[in-house]
């Protein structure tokens, strides 16, 4: 009885130990784990646009009086706005902005990867494809890149109210009014970036289309862990 009673204590210790053991390493690779996050939030060695949500699918007709799809953009970088031919101060027209962007597409590198601009009109009683093209004109929009776009009323407020989130509404005097805004949405067909004001920083955008550009070309193989870590963990551009 006694040799039993000698025996247990040596018993207990020998499993304890172990145990002892395996709580330091579940502690030791925790805070590995939690230093790695806080060093790739800290210094954010890879940097992304946030995935913010779908962008909506539409079916509209462009100035060519030709049917474009959120299909007919797979695979491209595409950037919106909403605007009308009638537009101009204060109406916050932002295609002046759009045009800017255009012009720089030249002088960036994505790769091969197709950049499209849209300008969604919101008066489609008015904005016929003969005044759509007359306003691309006015502009100097590049029609092989730039379309100018618009449809039934109720699929507008579908695609620009609730899907872009931008209030518009035509009043009793005739006058529309709306929110300014430009979203660029990815080749998946999600929105990575908005720009709520009628002026917002053309460079800033630019350098978004390449922030995009760039995840695309790098985001296979093993470089795509890196790339949801960055997701993951936030690293957004500071604006």
């Amino acid at each position: 009885m006694s040799d039993l009673a000698s025996e247990a204590p040596a018993s207990a210790g020998r499993i304890r130990k172990p145990t002892f053991k395996l709580v330091w390493l579940f502690y030791l690779v925790l805070a590995l784990f939690l230093l790695s996050v806080i060093s790739f939030a800290t210094f954010r060695p890879i940097l992304v646009l946030p995935r913010i949500t779908l962008a909506p699918g539409y079916s509209l007709v462009d100035q060519n009086g030709d049917q474009l799809t959120n299909e007919d953009m797979r695979g491209k970088i595409t950037l919106y706005n909403v605007s009308h031919t009638n537009c101009s101060y204060p109406c916050p027209d932002t295609g002046l902005i759009m045009k800017e962007v255009q012009d720089q597409l030249k002088s960036i590198d994505t790769g091969g990867i197709p950049v499209e601009l849209v300008t969604i009109s919101i008066n489609p009683e008015q904005d016929t494809p003969e005044a759509l093209r007359t306003y691309a004109g006015s502009l100097g929009a590049d029609n092989d890149r730039w379309h100018f776009v618009t449809g039934p009323i109720e699929r507008l407020r579908w695609v620009v109210g609730d899907g872009f989130r931008l209030y518009f509404n035509k009043q009793d005097d005739g006058e529309i009014v709306f929110d300014p805004g430009i979203m660029l949405v990815d080749g998946l067909g999600i929105l990575r970036a908005e720009y709520r004001s009628a002026n917002p920083n053309v460079d800033r955008i630019v350098s978004d289309i390449e922030l995009i550009a760039e995840e695309v070309h790098k985001s296979d193989g093993a470089n795509k862990v890196a790339y949801e870590a960055a997701h993951l963990f936030m690293c957004y551009p500071r604006g």
